[in-house]
């Protein structure tokens, strides 16, 4: 399931996210990757429905956000997504982060549904098979939060795990683990997001591989994402870039080697971690919660 995507609908302002994503199904795209908290949804949907593709041709994804992890939230807050989306079932949807918050107030959060979100994932089970959902998965989960999920009785394992993997911040032991418990990794800010693109672009041993390919920078690294076994989601609005980020090449061994060594050679920077901004008191990716 190695694939690039289009996640360019995240932080797309109104006008610009419709036609990021009619350049991206016009340049062969058919994974669309959204969300609630984008504010978008609308606009997505009628691009989609404007392109005269047909609905199963493509992969829909949306997110679950934290105000709505109680069981009685999960069905209204899809529905709500669907409807913008303009269509009757997502092929997946995630819990956006591994956090829940009270429905009303600001990002007050629930500690029962946080330290044990099996509640919400028997709701998405109960909407899998209503056949609202195809699939149905997580995000921003470390090794330890997928454990307290899968320790369990589920009857649907998540299928995707969407997390921020990038040059800066490759995660290597989370890839192994969920290669391993055959989860599949999806890498946002695969570049490293607008904060770091520019420097991921000019690592030495990126701008090597892409003068010895005859490639860009970007191509390099969302390449050697591909090749690492995940599903892509570099963003973008722009229509050349979104075309030559779906132009993918299998890297030389070595010279894949030679990046996964590079990105493991100093220490892991995280360009997008909420938990501050969200009052939480502790670090969302730590193992150990004070609860």
């Amino acid at each position: 399931m190695a694939e690039v995507c289009l996640s360019g609908v995240w932080k797309a302002g109104p006008g610009e996210v419709g036609q990021a994503v009619s350049a991206a199904l016009k340049a062969g795209y058919r994974h669309i990757d959204g969300a609630w908290a984008y504010r978008n949804e609308e606009e997505v949907g009628k691009a989609i429905h404007e392109s005269g593709i047909p609905r199963e041709q493509i992969w829909l994804t949306s997110k679950l956000w934290n105000n709505f992890h109680a069981p009685e939230d999960v069905e209204p807050a899809l529905d709500e997504s669907l409807g913008k989306l303009g269509t009757e079932y997502l092929d997946l949807y995630l819990i956006h982060w591994p956090i829940a918050f009270k429905k009303e107030g600001n990002n007050v959060l629930d500690v029962e549904l946080t330290a044990d979100p099996y509640p919400t994932w028997k709701k998405l089970e109960e909407l899998v098979d209503k056949g609202k959902i195809r699939n149905i998965g997580i995000s921003n989960f470390n090794i330890a939060r997928i454990k307290n999920l899968t320790a369990n009785p589920l009857k649907y394992q998540p299928a995707v795990n969407q997390v921020e993997l990038n040059f800066f911040n490759p995660q290597p032991e989370l890839l192994k683990w969920a290669k391993d418990n055959g989860l599949v990794l999806e890498a946002y800010s695969p570049l490293g997001s607008n904060n770091q693109v520019k420097e991921t672009l000019s690592v030495p041993e990126v701008q090597a591989i892409a003068k010895e390919l005859n490639i860009t920078p970007a191509q390099a690294v969302i390449s050697w994402h591909v090749q690492r076994g995940t599903v892509v989601l570099p963003k973008s609005v722009t229509p050349s870039r979104i075309e030559e980020n779906l132009q993918v090449v299998a890297l030389p061994q070595d010279a894949f080697e030679k990046l996964e060594a590079a990105a493991a050679a100093h220490p892991p920077k995280r360009v997008v971690n909420p938990s501050q901004g969200w009052g939480l008191g502790f670090d969302l990716f730590e193992d150990e919660w004070p609860f």
